[in-house]
């Protein structure tokens, strides 16, 4: 199922459609402020094992990512330090990965992971599902398996290509095609370690 959200001014009726599907387990495909992605609620251990099988990514030993609407429930999440939540600050909302160690409110699925990546993307249509959800999104990029670039950008394409293996297809209009700059950011000596569009302020 395709359904249309602008990304200016979510349709809030939309948004919850794909909220209770989320709410329920369902997985979704979504616009970043990057590429477009695909994702469940983080806290649904069904739905991340489900996620990962589709993506053929084992849990315990793969970094598994989630987006956040913001800062202020991060703790219960991961571990910040003062300096990385201040370089966060700077840069969030914004189209970065912070690798952080994990807390103990994450389910067990993470648990034999010591690290989390973080994500607030720049982009109203998936910070305003996760303010709606109420719990962050495990999100995984759309990765392409060939070189036709419209699999990751074309929306309509991208429905046609997954209708079989997500709930549904949240059109926000063309996607981009580079990913988001990952920062490890487990010690205090941060380190980028794949530079993707955002550009890091120090």
């Amino acid at each position: 199922m395709l359904v249309k959200i602008y990304p200016e001014n979510p349709n809030l009726r939309e948004i919850d459609k794909v909220v209770n599907i989320m709410r329920d387990g369902g997985l979704v495909i979504y616009p970043t402020d990057t590429v477009y992605a695909i994702g469940c609620d983080a806290l649904n251990v069904r739905a991340v094992e489900k996620i990962c099988q589709m993506k053929g990514v084992n849990p315990q030993k793969s970094n598994l990512s989630i987006i956040c609407y913001d800062l202020s429930n991060l703790s219960e999440y991961a571990k910040v330090s003062n300096a990385a939540f201040k370089l966060m600050k700077k840069n969030l909302p914004g189209a970065f990965t912070f690798i952080l160690p994990t807390s103990s409110e994450l389910p067990k699925i993470y648990k034999n992971r010591k690290e989390v990546g973080i994500r607030v993307p720049d982009n109203t249509i998936i910070r305003t599902l996760v303010r709606e959800l109420g719990n962050p999104i495990l999100t995984m990029s759309l990765h392409d398996e060939d070189d036709i670039i419209e699999y990751s950008t074309d929306p309509e394409l991208i429905e046609e290509k997954y209708e079989n293996q997500v709930d549904i297809v949240i059109d926000g209009g063309y996607g981009g095609t580079e990913a988001s700059t990952v920062i490890d950011c487990t010690t205090d000596d941060f380190e980028i370690i794949r530079q993707g569009k955002g550009e890091l302020i120090y």
